[in-house]
């Protein structure tokens, strides 16, 4: 059974899907959840889960070799980001070489980049008048939303949607397609 670790930031929603997602199976498991806040809600989430979880500061993550370390002391397989808002050092780019994938808010490259998360993203469809939006599942590379796209699924807009209303739509995605995409990339293992 392969090991998935989720760096999260955040609520951890997709973080709990994810788990929810593997949980009924024999390929893969989430084994540990991670995050760069210590009072982060996913946290919370993993206890309830039954998940391990660890918290790390920004000087471990960019300057040492400690998060590499635990991954490979966990015997972790493969890296999802759900929400994570950090960029990825070299060091776990190295470890996990197109073994790290990401989901972004959005169809990219529109509305990517340092900074471009969350409601950020939404409320950029919406000015930006964009007709269609979604997500994009990409591998994870030393660049703020680089990588090779995975896959993109599209949801329409709205002339009268609100940045809260694309944010449903493609929540509603991430939940339905991300941990797909995931396991599809574990098969190739």
């Amino acid at each position: 059974m392969r090991k998935i670790a989720v760096f999260a930031s955040g609520e951890g929603s997709n973080a709990e899907n994810i788990a929810a997602y593997f949980a009924s199976g024999s390929k893969a498991r989430v084994a540990l959840i991670l995050s760069n806040r210590p009072d982060a809600a996913v946290l919370g989430r993993a206890r309830g889960l039954g998940i391990e979880s660890a918290v790390f500061d920004r000087d471990t993550f960019y300057n040492s070799d400690r998060i590499p370390e635990l991954l490979a002391e966990r015997g972790i397989d493969y890296v999802v980001l759900a929400g994570f808002l950090w960029l990825v050092p070299d060091n776990l780019l190295r470890a996990y070489r197109g073994r790290i994938v990401n989901v972004h808010p959005s169809l990219l490259p529109r509305h990517g980049g340092k900074g471009m998360y969350g409601d950020r993203v939404h409320r950029a469809v919406v000015e930006a008048g964009d007709r269609e939006t979604g997500i994009t599942v990409h591998r994870v590379d030393g660049v703020y939303d680089g990588g090779d796209v995975l896959a993109r699924y599209r949801v329409p807009v709205g002339a009268g949607d609100t940045a809260e209303d694309v944010a449903r739509k493609v929540h509603a995605l991430e939940y339905r397609y991300f941990p797909v995409e995931i396991e599809k990339e574990i098969d190739k293992l």
